[in-house]
């Protein structure tokens, strides 16, 4: 990563490295990887897992990075996460796109909080329901301010079903999400707050992976985005991803990245790269 900032995580991933063994009682993978608002999921979204491996009186945490690379932007993001009792969970993250074409880059953070509120992943036959805020603040408002965007921050509320089926599909287990989440965000709050075309809008977020076996999990997501903006139009996000956690102190995701047309530009298709360490 290119920003003086990753310093912070190079560290954080040292100490994470060092520190003695703390693996939770979770099965390996249930604790998600991290999505791109830094909360637990798969990539594009967030997932109703809690980040991490801690159950009952567990805690965890975790550093991450990750980089999406398409045609002619390139999105960077680094954080962290923790949580307690598999039923809190607190996030941050930083992004920073970069706009090749236009020699420009467009940053914010985002802080957020989830909660599970009923149900369980993997033991109940309800799903797993959980409930975040993730609140975002632009860092580089004047391109955003230009292009109509009313206002340099948000709060996101979304409510996350997830729910996991042993031996679902060819003797392999099946995870499944679905996600609705009311967002003033325009391109993830990267280009700002609401615009002339509305202030607010209510989006679809889809999920399903296959457990390919106990430590590799094949997926896809689908992300709904809304309209906000007359100069751009925003279009929805797709990917399709290959997870890796060779343990529970690690986990890799690589994906193909499918965002359609972003600020004008069309066609912006590319690789998707996160990289974990949990306690």
């Amino acid at each position: 990563m290119r920003c003086p900032d990753c310093r912070g995580l190079l560290l954080a991933l040292a100490m994470v490295l060092g520190a003695p063994a703390m693996a939770g009682s979770k099965i390996t993978a249930t604790g998600g990887a991290r999505a791109l608002e830094g909360g637990a999921g798969a990539g594009l979204s967030p997932w109703s897992m809690i980040a991490g491996y801690g159950s009952s009186d567990e805690w965890s945490a975790s550093a991450f990075g990750t980089r999406v690379s398409v045609d002619d932007f390139q999105l960077d993001i680094y954080g962290a996460a923790a949580s307690w009792g598999d039923r809190l969970e607190l996030s941050y993250a930083r992004q920073t796109l970069d706009v090749e074409p236009l020699g420009l880059a467009l940053s914010q953070d985002v802080l957020g909080a989830k909660v599970r509120v009923a149900g369980e992943l993997l033991y109940s036959a309800m799903p797993q329901i959980s409930l975040g805020v993730q609140h975002k603040r632009q860092r580089a408002f004047a391109v955003p301010s230009a292009l109509g965007a009313r206002d340099d921050s948000g709060t996101d509320v979304y409510l996350s079903a997830g729910k996991l089926w042993f031996a679902a599909l060819a003797d392999r287990n099946v995870l499944v999400n679905a996600t609705l989440r009311y967002t003033r965000a325009n391109e993830l709050g990267l280009m700002g707050f609401g615009g002339p075309d509305g202030n607010g809008s209510v989006v679809l977020e889809l999920g399903a992976a296959l457990f390919l076996s106990d430590r590799l999990v094949l997926g896809y997501e689908y992300r709904q985005k809304p309209d906000h903006l007359r100069a751009v139009e925003e279009n929805d996000w797709q990917d399709l991803f290959l997870a890796w956690f060779p343990s529970k102190r690690l986990s890799i995701v690589a994906a193909y990245a499918d965002l359609d047309e972003i600020a004008g530009l069309p066609d912006q298709t590319g690789s998707y790269l996160s990289v974990q360490v949990d306690l």
